[in-house]
């Protein structure tokens, strides 16, 4: 399964939902991210774009890893709709967003 948590992925993109005023706080936290779990993450965005299918994951963590040209972080930010993607690429991974979201925040 995946090395990144589902609730650091909801962490991400609770941050790309406030980029304007969160976008160096998500900078830095997907900046301490480990190589494997930032691939993952680009994966996740991926599928929730539609790029990938959700049983295409090993794919897309692979095709993140080796196309990666520049830091996860200026992609990620730079990628439109980047909360709904991450958000989307979760459902399509059965992971139920809502819930994980709201652990974060503590309800």
């Amino acid at each position: 399964m995946l090395e990144i948590s589902s609730r650091r992925v909801a962490q991400v993109a609770m941050m790309a939902r406030e980029l304007g005023r969160a976008e160096g706080e998500l900078r830095a936290f997907v900046d301490r991210l480990g190589l494997d779990e930032q691939a993952e993450l680009t994966a996740i965005m991926w599928i929730g774009r539609g790029s990938f299918e959700a049983e295409e994951l090993a794919e897309a963590i692979e095709t993140a890893k080796r196309e990666a040209t520049v830091p996860t972080a200026d992609y990620l930010i730079g990628t439109p709709h980047l909360a709904d993607n991450i958000e989307a690429g979760l459902d399509a991974l059965g992971v139920d967003v809502q819930d994980v979201e709201e652990d974060v925040i503590g309800r």
